[in-house]
């Protein structure tokens, strides 16, 4: 079944042609509290460790942000089985997501070569992110996907910052990977603003239909505003 939790209308896809980052949703009772309170620890220290280093930013927090997808996916799934239940779209959205994510890391590995320090952090930062989110996701899948949606909304501002940094010539707009290219449909000519805008568009979609989920499970209203998706390949592997 398609997920019906969220539907893109057309002033949603005006209004995330720019990913404006001031999209936020305001929390409501402890369990948003903790998950936004959580995000800007995150963000704080990512700040803190990679400045405005925003291709290796990326590669370790891309890393990450491929595991909230496959966990929601295999609860889901395990779920859905134990109670002879439909799963309504969400484990077929969850690991699109998570797939989606991995294709990020993958052509910003392309980018910004990771040393063998920040591979170490990669190593870590998963095992641990790994094995809290999973144990977050069973205590409350609600608060859970609400991280996510915070977790997207900071994506959405450091693609953006990115993008400035491309803009006012701090770092070098190279050629898009081929991945990249291949994955995104993106013309021979595109360059590495090109790519950070679809990514940028990507984690815009993942912030609201996470945001979504989580206003489900708690019971309130979903927004009917998702940012859209772009269109991906059918396959994942280049064939530059």
């Amino acid at each position: 079944m398609a997920n019906s939790i969220l539907a893109p209308d057309a002033l949603a896809r005006a209004e995330e042609r720019d990913a404006q980052p001031q999209v936020h949703h305001a929390p409501e009772g402890f369990s948003d509290r903790f998950a936004l309170g959580f995000t800007k620890l995150l963000r704080l220290c990512a700040d803190t460790f990679f400045a405005k280093r925003y291709g290796h930013r990326a590669i370790v927090l891309e890393t990450v942000a491929a595991v909230p997808g496959m966990v929601g996916a295999t609860i889901q799934h395990l779920t859905c089985l134990r109670r002879m239940v439909d799963d309504d779209g969400w484990i077929r959205t969850l690991m699109e997501e998570a797939e989606n994510e991995r294709m990020h890391l993958m052509t910003f590995i392309e980018v910004a070569k990771p040393t063998l320090f920040e591979r170490l952090v990669i190593q870590l930062a998963q095992a641990v992110f790994y094995i809290g989110f999973f144990l977050l996701y069973l205590v409350s899948s609600r608060t859970a996907h609400r991280v996510v949606g915070y977790f997207e909304e900071e994506a959405v501002i450091s693609y953006t910052l990115y993008l400035k940094e491309l803009d006012e010539g701090r770092s070098p707009n190279v050629a898009a990977p081929a991945i990249a290219k291949h994955y995104w449909k993106l013309p021979d000519n595109a360059m590495l603003r090109d790519v950070v805008l679809v990514v940028r568009a990507d984690e815009a979609h993942h912030r609201d239909v996470n945001h979504g989920f989580a206003s489900k499970l708690a019971g309130r209203p979903i927004p009917h505003d998702a940012a859209p998706y772009p269109p991906h390949a059918d396959e994942i592997r280049s064939h530059a």
